[in-house]
């Protein structure tokens, strides 16, 4: 008797790995720009310059990085190690399944966490954190791939692997639950009012060309989709740990149709991707037509396609009921919808749903431990094998349990009255592992931005205050109003992101926007390649401003996607010699006294390079820095090419 779901864990593995390919080698390629010595937010701002003790690596934020000087690297030379070591293991793990294992996914967290660290404001997304957890949730969950005799060589399958992936389905509730909570907690008006949608396509960070098209369907449709978000994030995830099999299945294309379609209209990276991945916790090996032996009656049927009826006919009764949908077949079909529920009444189901979220989640854990033990028990092996299988269980249940604990904190955050109902232990517990980032809270579009028009800066150069002005033209996000939106995820434009949230406020809670305009008054390469087009080829320009202005859809997109209208100043015109701009540079250790003298820092330079230094200097030169999104694709493809190969032709 088994579990069913050894190949969906292996699935769930090889999705993780590729994961992490993606988001290693989309970093790679934007270091030298982001982090190098003359990038933007150099890592070695956050970093000591040397240690000399445990004690010292596990201090503050615990990252790799910190021995890295002692293999002869500055923190560029470190940050690329990192990506080049997680590329490689990613990459093994991807192709060979006997790779995928714990010591893989430990070595490829423990990178990925050593660069978030020092990454600073441009690598502190949601999905990275989410990797972050994911990550570390799939050392608990992959096999440890001992090389034992082959006498005592166990099956790579345990019973206990429905109780490590349960821990992947309650994350993916989570995030998910959050997701669909905080569009209401934040009373933000166009989540109110159901009219999110009716901007967010517009107004997203990088839209894809056929977001234009969802931004011109019709009101009452765009209403209707943002009720069904509603109830993809909020009602469905509870289905999540239902026991009757189809309704976990239900769940799971509900979700994947939810991340296909922002997919479609949105540019956010590996996020979905990742999200997509989770969801296969809700799976078994059946559904990928694998025979389990699991067998029902006539009447355990029945009784299932009674709880499922029950079941949806509850929530499109609650659906029907909370957003007053009607259909109106004239003068045209629509469908009507409102909200029909006040803020004062959600936040009272809140408070009333989110403890028994977490009474569900110890319910539900505590069923698939019960159940592991009882499958042990009923294997057709001899007593010790059982009695090791029950102990396997009992362990993982109890890493298991921890992990649900700890999590229940950041979940309490959903309601106010929930917090002090964790136990203490786990408040304790949550602290003090907070800097590994094994569990985090969510809350994905909490709050619709752009509504009255998409704010942009416009980063502009000129070699006179009173002469002609020249854009700079950024790689992906809206600039050039004739320029389609492009198609870029799985690959993250981290600049163009932040381009974004910086459009958002201002410049003084952008500190970093200043050291970019600083160094585009350089002429640094590293930072130009980040850009798509520099309209200074030959010498930088002597001034820097940026102005803000609102963009929208145009009507057609015959000639220009774009239409915008200035708003006002967001950087004033700058010059690199500037004594407040030198000043703030300083105090920021962004230069020092040789670097406004014009004299090299020898310091920075070693005499004897390392062998350590000399190649990830070498393969640094050999890959340069090109397009993020060609550089993934390419390796995307070279890896399943070497995937079909190894399976059919070795």
């Amino acid at each position: 008797m088994t579990s069913g779901i050894g190949y969906t864990r292996d699935v769930f593995l090889w999705g993780i790995s590729g994961i992490y390919l993606v988001a290693f080698a989309s970093l790679y390629v934007q270091i030298p720009g982001l982090y190098g010595e003359n990038g933007i937010l150099p890592a070695k701002l956050v970093l000591q310059e040397k240690i000399d003790s445990i004690e010292e690596l596990l201090d503050g934020a615990p990252t790799l990085m910190k021995l890295t000087p002692r293999l002869g690297l500055n923190a560029q030379g470190g940050m690329d190690l990192l990506c080049l070591t997680g590329m490689l293991v990613s990459f093994l793990s991807l192709v060979f399944s006997g790779a995928r294992d714990t010591v893989a996914y430990t070595l490829l967290w423990m990178l990925y966490l050593s660069l978030y660290q020092v990454g600073q404001t441009f690598l502190w997304f949601q999905w990275d954190i989410l990797l972050l957890e994911t990550g570390f949730l799939a050392i608990i969950v992959a096999p440890f791939n001992l090389q034992l005799p082959k006498k005592w060589k166990m099956s790579p399958y345990h019973q206990h692997d429905s109780i490590t992936l349960w821990l992947v389905r309650w994350l993916l509730f989570r995030l998910m639950f959050a997701s669909g909570v905080v569009k209401l907690t934040s009373k933000c008006p166009t989540w109110w009012g159901l009219t999110a949608l009716s901007v967010h396509f517009e107004s997203q960070c990088i839209p894809t060309p056929l977001a234009w098209w969802w931004h011109q369907l019709p009101l009452w449709f765009l209403k209707l989709s943002c009720v069904a978000t509603y109830m993809i994030e909020i009602p469905i995830p509870f289905l999540f740990f239902s026991p009757v099999r189809s309704m976990r299945i239900f769940a799971f294309y509900c979700q994947l149709l939810l991340q296909i379609l922002i997919i479609l209209t949105g540019n956010y990276n590996f996020f979905n991707l990742l999200t997509i991945v989770l969801c296969l916790s809700l799976l078994d090996d059946e559904h990928f037509g694998y025979k389990t032996g699991r067998q029902s009656s006539w009447l355990g049927r029945l009784i299932n396609i009674l709880a499922s009826v029950l079941v949806y006919g509850y929530i499109g009764y609650q659906v029907l009921h909370l957003f007053s949908l009607k259909v109106n077949f004239s003068p045209s079909f629509s469908v009507t919808s409102s909200t029909a529920f006040s803020q004062p009444q959600f936040t009272a189901w809140l408070d009333w749903i989110v403890p028994w979220t977490m009474t569900i989640g110890a319910v539900s854990l505590s069923y698939e431990i019960v159940m592991a033990v009882v499958r042990c028990m009923l294997e057709k092996k001899a007593m010790q094998w059982r009695l090791i299988s029950v102990a396997q269980c009992v362990l993982f249940g109890a890493i298991s349990a921890g992990m649900l604990g700890i999590s229940l904190v950041p979940l309490s955050y959903l309601s106010n009255s929930s917090y002090y109902s964790v136990p203490t232990i786990f408040r304790n517990a949550h602290e003090k592992f907070e800097p590994f980032q094994m569990t985090s809270s969510y809350g994905l579009f909490r709050v619709m931005t752009g509504v009255g028009g998409r704010p942009e800066v416009v980063v502009e150069g000129s070699d006179s205050l009173e002469g002609e002005w020249k854009e700079y033209e950024f790689m992906y996000k809206p600039g050039n109003l004739s320029r389609k939106p492009p198609v870029v995820a799985p690959h993250q434009p981290r600049l163009d992101w932040q381009m974004w949230f910086a459009a958002l406020g201002s410049y003084q809670h952008n500190t970093w926007f200043v050291n970019m305009a600083y160094r585009l008054l350089q002429g640094q390469p590293e930072v130009i390649q980040l850009l798509q087009h520099n309209p200074f080829p030959g010498e930088p320009p002597k001034y820097i401003r940026a102005t803000l202005y609102h963009y929208h859809y145009s009507q057609n997109n015959g000639q220009d996607w774009w239409v915008r209208e200035k708003k006002n100043e967001y950087f004033p015109p700058v010059e690199k010699d500037n004594p407040s701009l030198v000043q703030y540079l300083k105090h920021a250790k962004i230069i020092d006294d040789e670097d406004t003298k014009g004299k090299p820092d020898k310091k920075r330079r070693p005499s004897q390079p390392s062998y350590t230094h000399r190649f990830v200097t070498f393969i640094r030169m050999l890959i340069g820095q090109p397009d993020g999104f060609n550089l993934i694709m390419s390796i995307v493809a070279g890896t399943l090419l070497i995937k079909i190969y190894n399976k059919y032709f070795w």
